[in-house]
This record gives C-alpha cells, sequence and structure tokens, in this order.
C-alpha cells in the first residue's frame, strides 16, 4: 500500500465496533460475534522546541486533504473561480508592453501601406513593351518563355492576354502580332 493510501485510511474517522446484542437465551449463542481488530489512536506528533524561538513564530503548513485523495463536498470548479487574478505589471512591464505592442501593430500598417501602393506585390515588373509577331506552332506560353526565360511564364502569359486584349491564351493565329512585356 502506498504512503498516500496510508496516510488516507489513517485519517478517514473511523466508527466504534457496534456492541454486541444480548441474546434472550445465551444456550442459542454458538458462534461469538465477529469484531473488528482494535485501531491503535494517532499520537500527534510533538514539534521539537527551539531555544530562544516562541512556537507563534513558526510557519504552519495546512494540508487541505485533497493530496491525501480525500475530497470535500464543494465542487472544484467554484473554487477555482471564485478568486479571479489579475496581472500586476510594474512600470518597467507596462513599458515594455506599449512598446511591443506599437512595434507590431506600427509593422503591421506599414507592410499593409507598402502592399497597397504595390512596392511589395508580387510578379514580375514590366517594364517595356516589343511587338512579336505570332509564327505557326508558336502557343503564348512559348513566346513568353522566349522573351522572359528568368520570369514566371504563367505570369507573363496572364499579361500578354491583359495587354492584347485576348479572351483566351488560344485566341492567337499565325502571323498575328501581339505586343510581348519585357520584364526590366
Amino acid at each position: 500500500m502506498s504512503t498516500a493510501a496510508l496516510a488516507a485510511n489513517a485519517l478517514t474517522p473511523r466508527r466504534s465496533p457496534e456492541p454486541a446484542r444480548r441474546s434472550p437465551e445465551p444456550a442459542l449463542r454458538s458462534v461469538p460475534p465477529a469484531t473488528t481488530a482494535p485501531v491503535p489512536d494517532a499520537v500527534p506528533r510533538r514539534r521539537t522546541r527551539i531555544q530562544g524561538a516562541t512556537t507563534d513564530s513558526l510557519p504552519v503548513r495546512a494540508c487541505s486533504g485533497e493530496s491525501l485523495g480525500r475530497h470535500s463536498a464543494a465542487p472544484t470548479r467554484q473554487r477555482l473561480q471564485a478568486e479571479p487574478s489579475t496581472l500586476n505589471l510594474t512600470r518597467r512591464g507596462r513599458l515594455l508592453l506599449t512598446v511591443l505592442s506599437v512595434l507590431v501593430f506600427g509593422s503591421a500598417i506599414v507592410v499593409l501601406g507598402l502592399r497597397v501602393t504595390g512596392v511589395l506585390e508580387p510578379g514580375p515588373h514590366f517594364t517595356h513593351t516589343v511587338p512579336v509577331q505570332v509564327t505557326p506552332g508558336q502557343t503564348l506560353w512559348s513566346i513568353a518563355q522566349s522573351t522572359n526565360p528568368s520570369q514566371d511564364p504563367a505570369a507573363v502569359v496572364e499579361k500578354i492576354a491583359d495587354l492584347n486584349k485576348l479572351s483566351s491564351p488560344a485566341d492567337i493565329t499565325p502571323g498575328q502580332t501581339l505586343q510581348i512585356p519585357i520584364a526590366g
């Protein structure tokens, strides 16, 4: 048995054994009544005396009983919600929290502002256009790869379709002249 179980067993209140009932006829009693083993009374621990110290100044450590496996009748949630905890910050802590908040929100505003103005816009930046005549067997994809080899062909094909007002990339015919954007 573990020490916690022994301690919980020692702290539970014991009922005294019921007194044996006397039967009116002693001759009918053949089996003695069952009795429980006597429980030794717990002797309270004595504190050692310290020279020059009073017992009032000694620290007292309380035991709730829950650590021994005994639970109180009140639910645990009610006790946890009884005292709401508050965060007490020092002056330095409040200053640090304020500075961090300003940095986070300030950087978010700067990034969103740059994104709206187009500075952080993903994709290639085209500086000028070049006229290209479509030959038989060419596609917008092959034209985009040959004119802008360092760029993503999908972005170049989309820009070619926008510049030349094509409804789909398949709307080109051999001999047609297209304006092709060139990234700078």
